[in-house]
């Protein structure tokens, strides 16, 4: 027969053997919830996140800027005109593209903004 600081040790051993497992357990749901359903994300994902953001901010300054054009009516009858690296070269070299404070357009806003104004083309 087990004496009674014998049944305490083992009732001890199983609730730390259970309480860990549940923490382990609950940790993980936690983290899957969380991911899966909560809105976090890793860094990698909100750097990206904020890159396509700042992107599509500098696309929709970028048509605002075509569009403030005296001539744009003429301007965009031209850019339709052109085929795929010329619409970004034309952008670029209009400045449209290029951001206040900035010295030069980024390649990747010019892109951006020649599918917004081919967008505009197509209303």
């Amino acid at each position: 027969m087990k004496s009674q600081s014998e049944m305490r040790e083992e009732t001890t051993k199983a609730k730390l053997k259970y309480g860990a497992l549940g923490l382990v357990f609950g940790a993980v749901i936690v983290i899957i919830i969380g991911f899966g359903w909560g809105g976090w994300t890793t860094t990698g994902m909100t750097k990206r996140m904020t890159k396509e953001a700042v992107l599509a901010t500098q696309a929709a300054i970028c048509v605002a800027q075509f569009m403030k054009e005296p001539n744009h009516v003429e301007k965009l009858k031209e850019f339709e005109k052109l085929n795929g690296w010329e619409k970004v070269d034309f952008i670029e070299k209009g400045g449209w593209a290029k951001m206040p404070g900035g010295e030069k357009a980024d390649l990747y806003a010019c892109r951006a903004c020649a599918d917004g104004l081919e967008l505009l083309i197509k209303k």
